[in-house]
């Protein structure tokens, strides 16, 4: 038995002295600390980078934040733009109409070469030749319905531009005397 105590007490110095000596002193624990080290010094390196990398995106976060801002300002105006070219259109068209109207009544209102019935092809006032005539002009005002055997009026002027006083129930004769327009 003491034998055994003996051996008992040794083998426990040998595990309480093994337990005493400082275990950063061990090879692992050394390559463990080396290991650690590295990884810390990764880690800084890779926090350096994320942090540089955030502050660029943020920098780009804030430029397409302003570009957006920019396009829709763009958007907006030629929203504006196409409101003002739509109005300038429509104002356009009701002008072509209105020349249109014009040139149309004055067509209806113009004579060329022909015998016309006033109130039907054309309407009552006064019409000018819209040019010098020629000596061979010849106009005449007849009675309308009369196949031209009551003449009320006539002439062949022979130059200038003459003009003529037209009322309903009137027929107007012109030969080689150009347009006339009316007044």
């Amino acid at each position: 038995m003491a034998v055994a105590g003996v051996a008992l007490f040794a083998g426990g110095l040998g595990i309480g002295g093994a337990a005493a000596s400082d275990p950063t002193s061990s090879d692992e624990y050394i390559a463990l600390a080396s290991a650690k080290t590295g990884v810390e010094e990764d880690y800084e390196s890779l926090q350096e980078d994320y942090d540089t990398m955030s502050s660029g995106l943020q920098d780009r976060h804030t430029e397409l934040q302003k570009r957006e801002d920019e396009v829709t300002a763009a958007e907006k105006a030629l929203e504006e733009r196409e409101d003002e070219v739509k109005e300038a259109e429509d104002a356009v068209k009701e002008r072509e109409n209105a020349v249109s109207g014009a040139e149309q009544k004055k067509a209806d209102n113009t004579i060329r070469e022909g015998t016309w019935t006033v109130g039907v092809d054309i309407d009552p006032g006064t019409y000018r030749s819209r040019d010098d005539v020629g000596s061979s002009c010849y106009w005449a005002i007849l009675t309308s319905g009369t196949n031209g055997d009551d003449i009320i009026a006539n002439d062949i002027p022979g130059g200038g531009r003459p003009s003529v006083t037209l009322a309903e129930g009137q027929d107007f004769e012109t030969k080689r005397c150009g347009t006339w327009e009316l007044q």
